[in-house]
């Protein structure tokens, strides 16, 4: 085996400038999603929306994403994340931008899905791409740092927002995620590398360079692997498993600071802090048990989290109006959160060859995406009808059970 010259030469390794610029993609790309839930209270008193039209905006914008994401990640494989991310970073700051300009439900749920087109590229190219610069037993910690970024973007949201609306408009929190998306799209196109082998690099955390075991064996095409994927139990289990958890997590903090304050009776600077309460804890989730997952093992560490999700989520319909324990729950809820994401991705780089991962990632995202969509309207139309969200997070807190039974039937299968 040789030594990657350019690697040991090279004062800092690429894969510290990836993680960075990939960092910023996910803060502002989780300040744009998940940030919806904080702007929704002030969108629905100013535009006279019902929750079950909140929860359609949202669901335009999950639509389009679930409906591209499988082709942005098979394309990620085939052409290279750089240039599918620069794009989607430009399609996504258009749609910000116009959210900002909305009056209706129509053009709302419209911008929102052009957002959610171009969010395809900021999620499964993004974490594609920072584990094919780290190596196999690196890939936890680096998800971990650059997990940072959606529970950092959330909880900025959470501070920042009330002082929007004090000073300025709701409006203007699109405006400001919009211009952010726009910077990005030059960043992303100058500096990110697809691949460490394309810049001179071995995986960070990867002294030697080794062949990869696909070059070990016949070479199959990447239609054939891509049914061989499909064959096994493990994609699917993980896959509903994914869907389940999505479900419970998106029904609780789309609606979770409206929940505080229409049915708790928080005041909305207090309820929004809920927001921030998450986001913090999220981060400490993402430092905390992603790097765990390198020892762990990604099934024994999302068989723990969906089961401190289950429980926290189930505690909630309990607490009844003690606005103290909301926030613990949250907090509890909130640091498990922030590691879901992530550790179901990396699921598709141990148990699937390594060159299909963008596109099986890409693949399971229609799970991800229908949970959330299905729980959005389920949760409007019971908040609607019965006026508060008790029986929407009852089916929240079974859909995470689930989540945990799918996950104990995971076993890695010869491909």
């Amino acid at each position: 085996m040789m030594k990657n010259s350019t690697e040991t030469k090279a004062p800092l390794h690429w894969a510290w400038v990836i993680l960075a610029i990939c960092f910023i993609n996910l803060f502002i790309n989780y300040s744009i999603r998940l940030g919806y839930g904080v702007v929704l209270p002030e969108m629905i008193r100013d535009l006279g929306f019902s929750r079950t039209e909140a929860g359609s905006i949202y669901n335009a914008y999950l639509f389009s994403y679930i409906a591209l994401t499988p082709l942005t990640g098979y394309l990620t494989d085939r052409i290279g994340a750089r240039i599918v991310i620069t794009i989607c970073a430009l399609i996504l700051a258009v749609g910000v931008l116009l959210m900002g300009t909305v009056t209706n439900l129509g053009m709302a749920c419209l911008f929102y899905a052009v957002a959610g087109v171009g969010s395809t590229g900021m999620w499964t190219p993004v974490i594609t791409v920072a584990q094919r610069w780290y190596a196999v037993d690196r890939r936890g910690m680096a998800l971990g740092i650059l997990s940072t970024g959606y529970g950092l973007g959330f909880a900025t949201m959470g501070v920042a927002f009330p002082f929007i609306v004090h000073y300025l408009s709701w409006r203007y929190a699109w405006y400001f995620l919009g211009t952010g998306a726009l910077v990005m799209i030059f960043i992303n196109g100058l500096f990110i590398k697809s691949t460490p082998e394309s810049a001179g690099y071995a995986p960070w955390g990867q002294q030697e360079q080794t062949h990869d075991s696909i070059n070990d064996r016949q070479v199959r095409s990447h239609g054939a692997l891509i049914k061989a994927v499909f064959k096994t139990k493990t994609f699917w289990f993980i896959g509903f498993s994914y869907f389940s958890i999505s479900y419970c997590l998106y029904g609780f903090t789309t609606f979770m600071v409206d929940y505080a304050e229409s049915q708790i009776g928080l005041p909305l600077e207090t309820a929004s802090l809920l927001a921030t309460v998450h986001g913090i804890c999220q981060i400490i989730g993402v430092l905390t048990i992603l790097p765990l997952s390198d020892y762990l093992g990604r099934k024994k560490t999302l068989i723990l989290s969906n089961i401190f999700i289950t429980v926290t989520m189930g505690s909630i319909l309990f607490v009844g109006q003690s606005s103290t324990m909301i926030f613990v729950l949250v907090g509890i809820m909130a640091v498990f959160h922030g590691a879901t994401w992530p550790t179901y991705g990396a699921c598709a780089g141990d148990y699937f060859p390594k060159e299909l991962m963008g596109t099986v990632i890409g693949i399971w995202t229609p799970f991800y995406g229908l949970g959330a969509i299905l729980a959005h309207w389920t949760g409007g139309i019971l908040r609607d009808s019965n006026g508060v969200y008790d029986q929407a997070f009852l089916i929240n807190t079974i859909m995470a059970g689930i989540a945990f039974l799918l996950m104990c039937a995971v076993k890695k299968e010869r491909m």
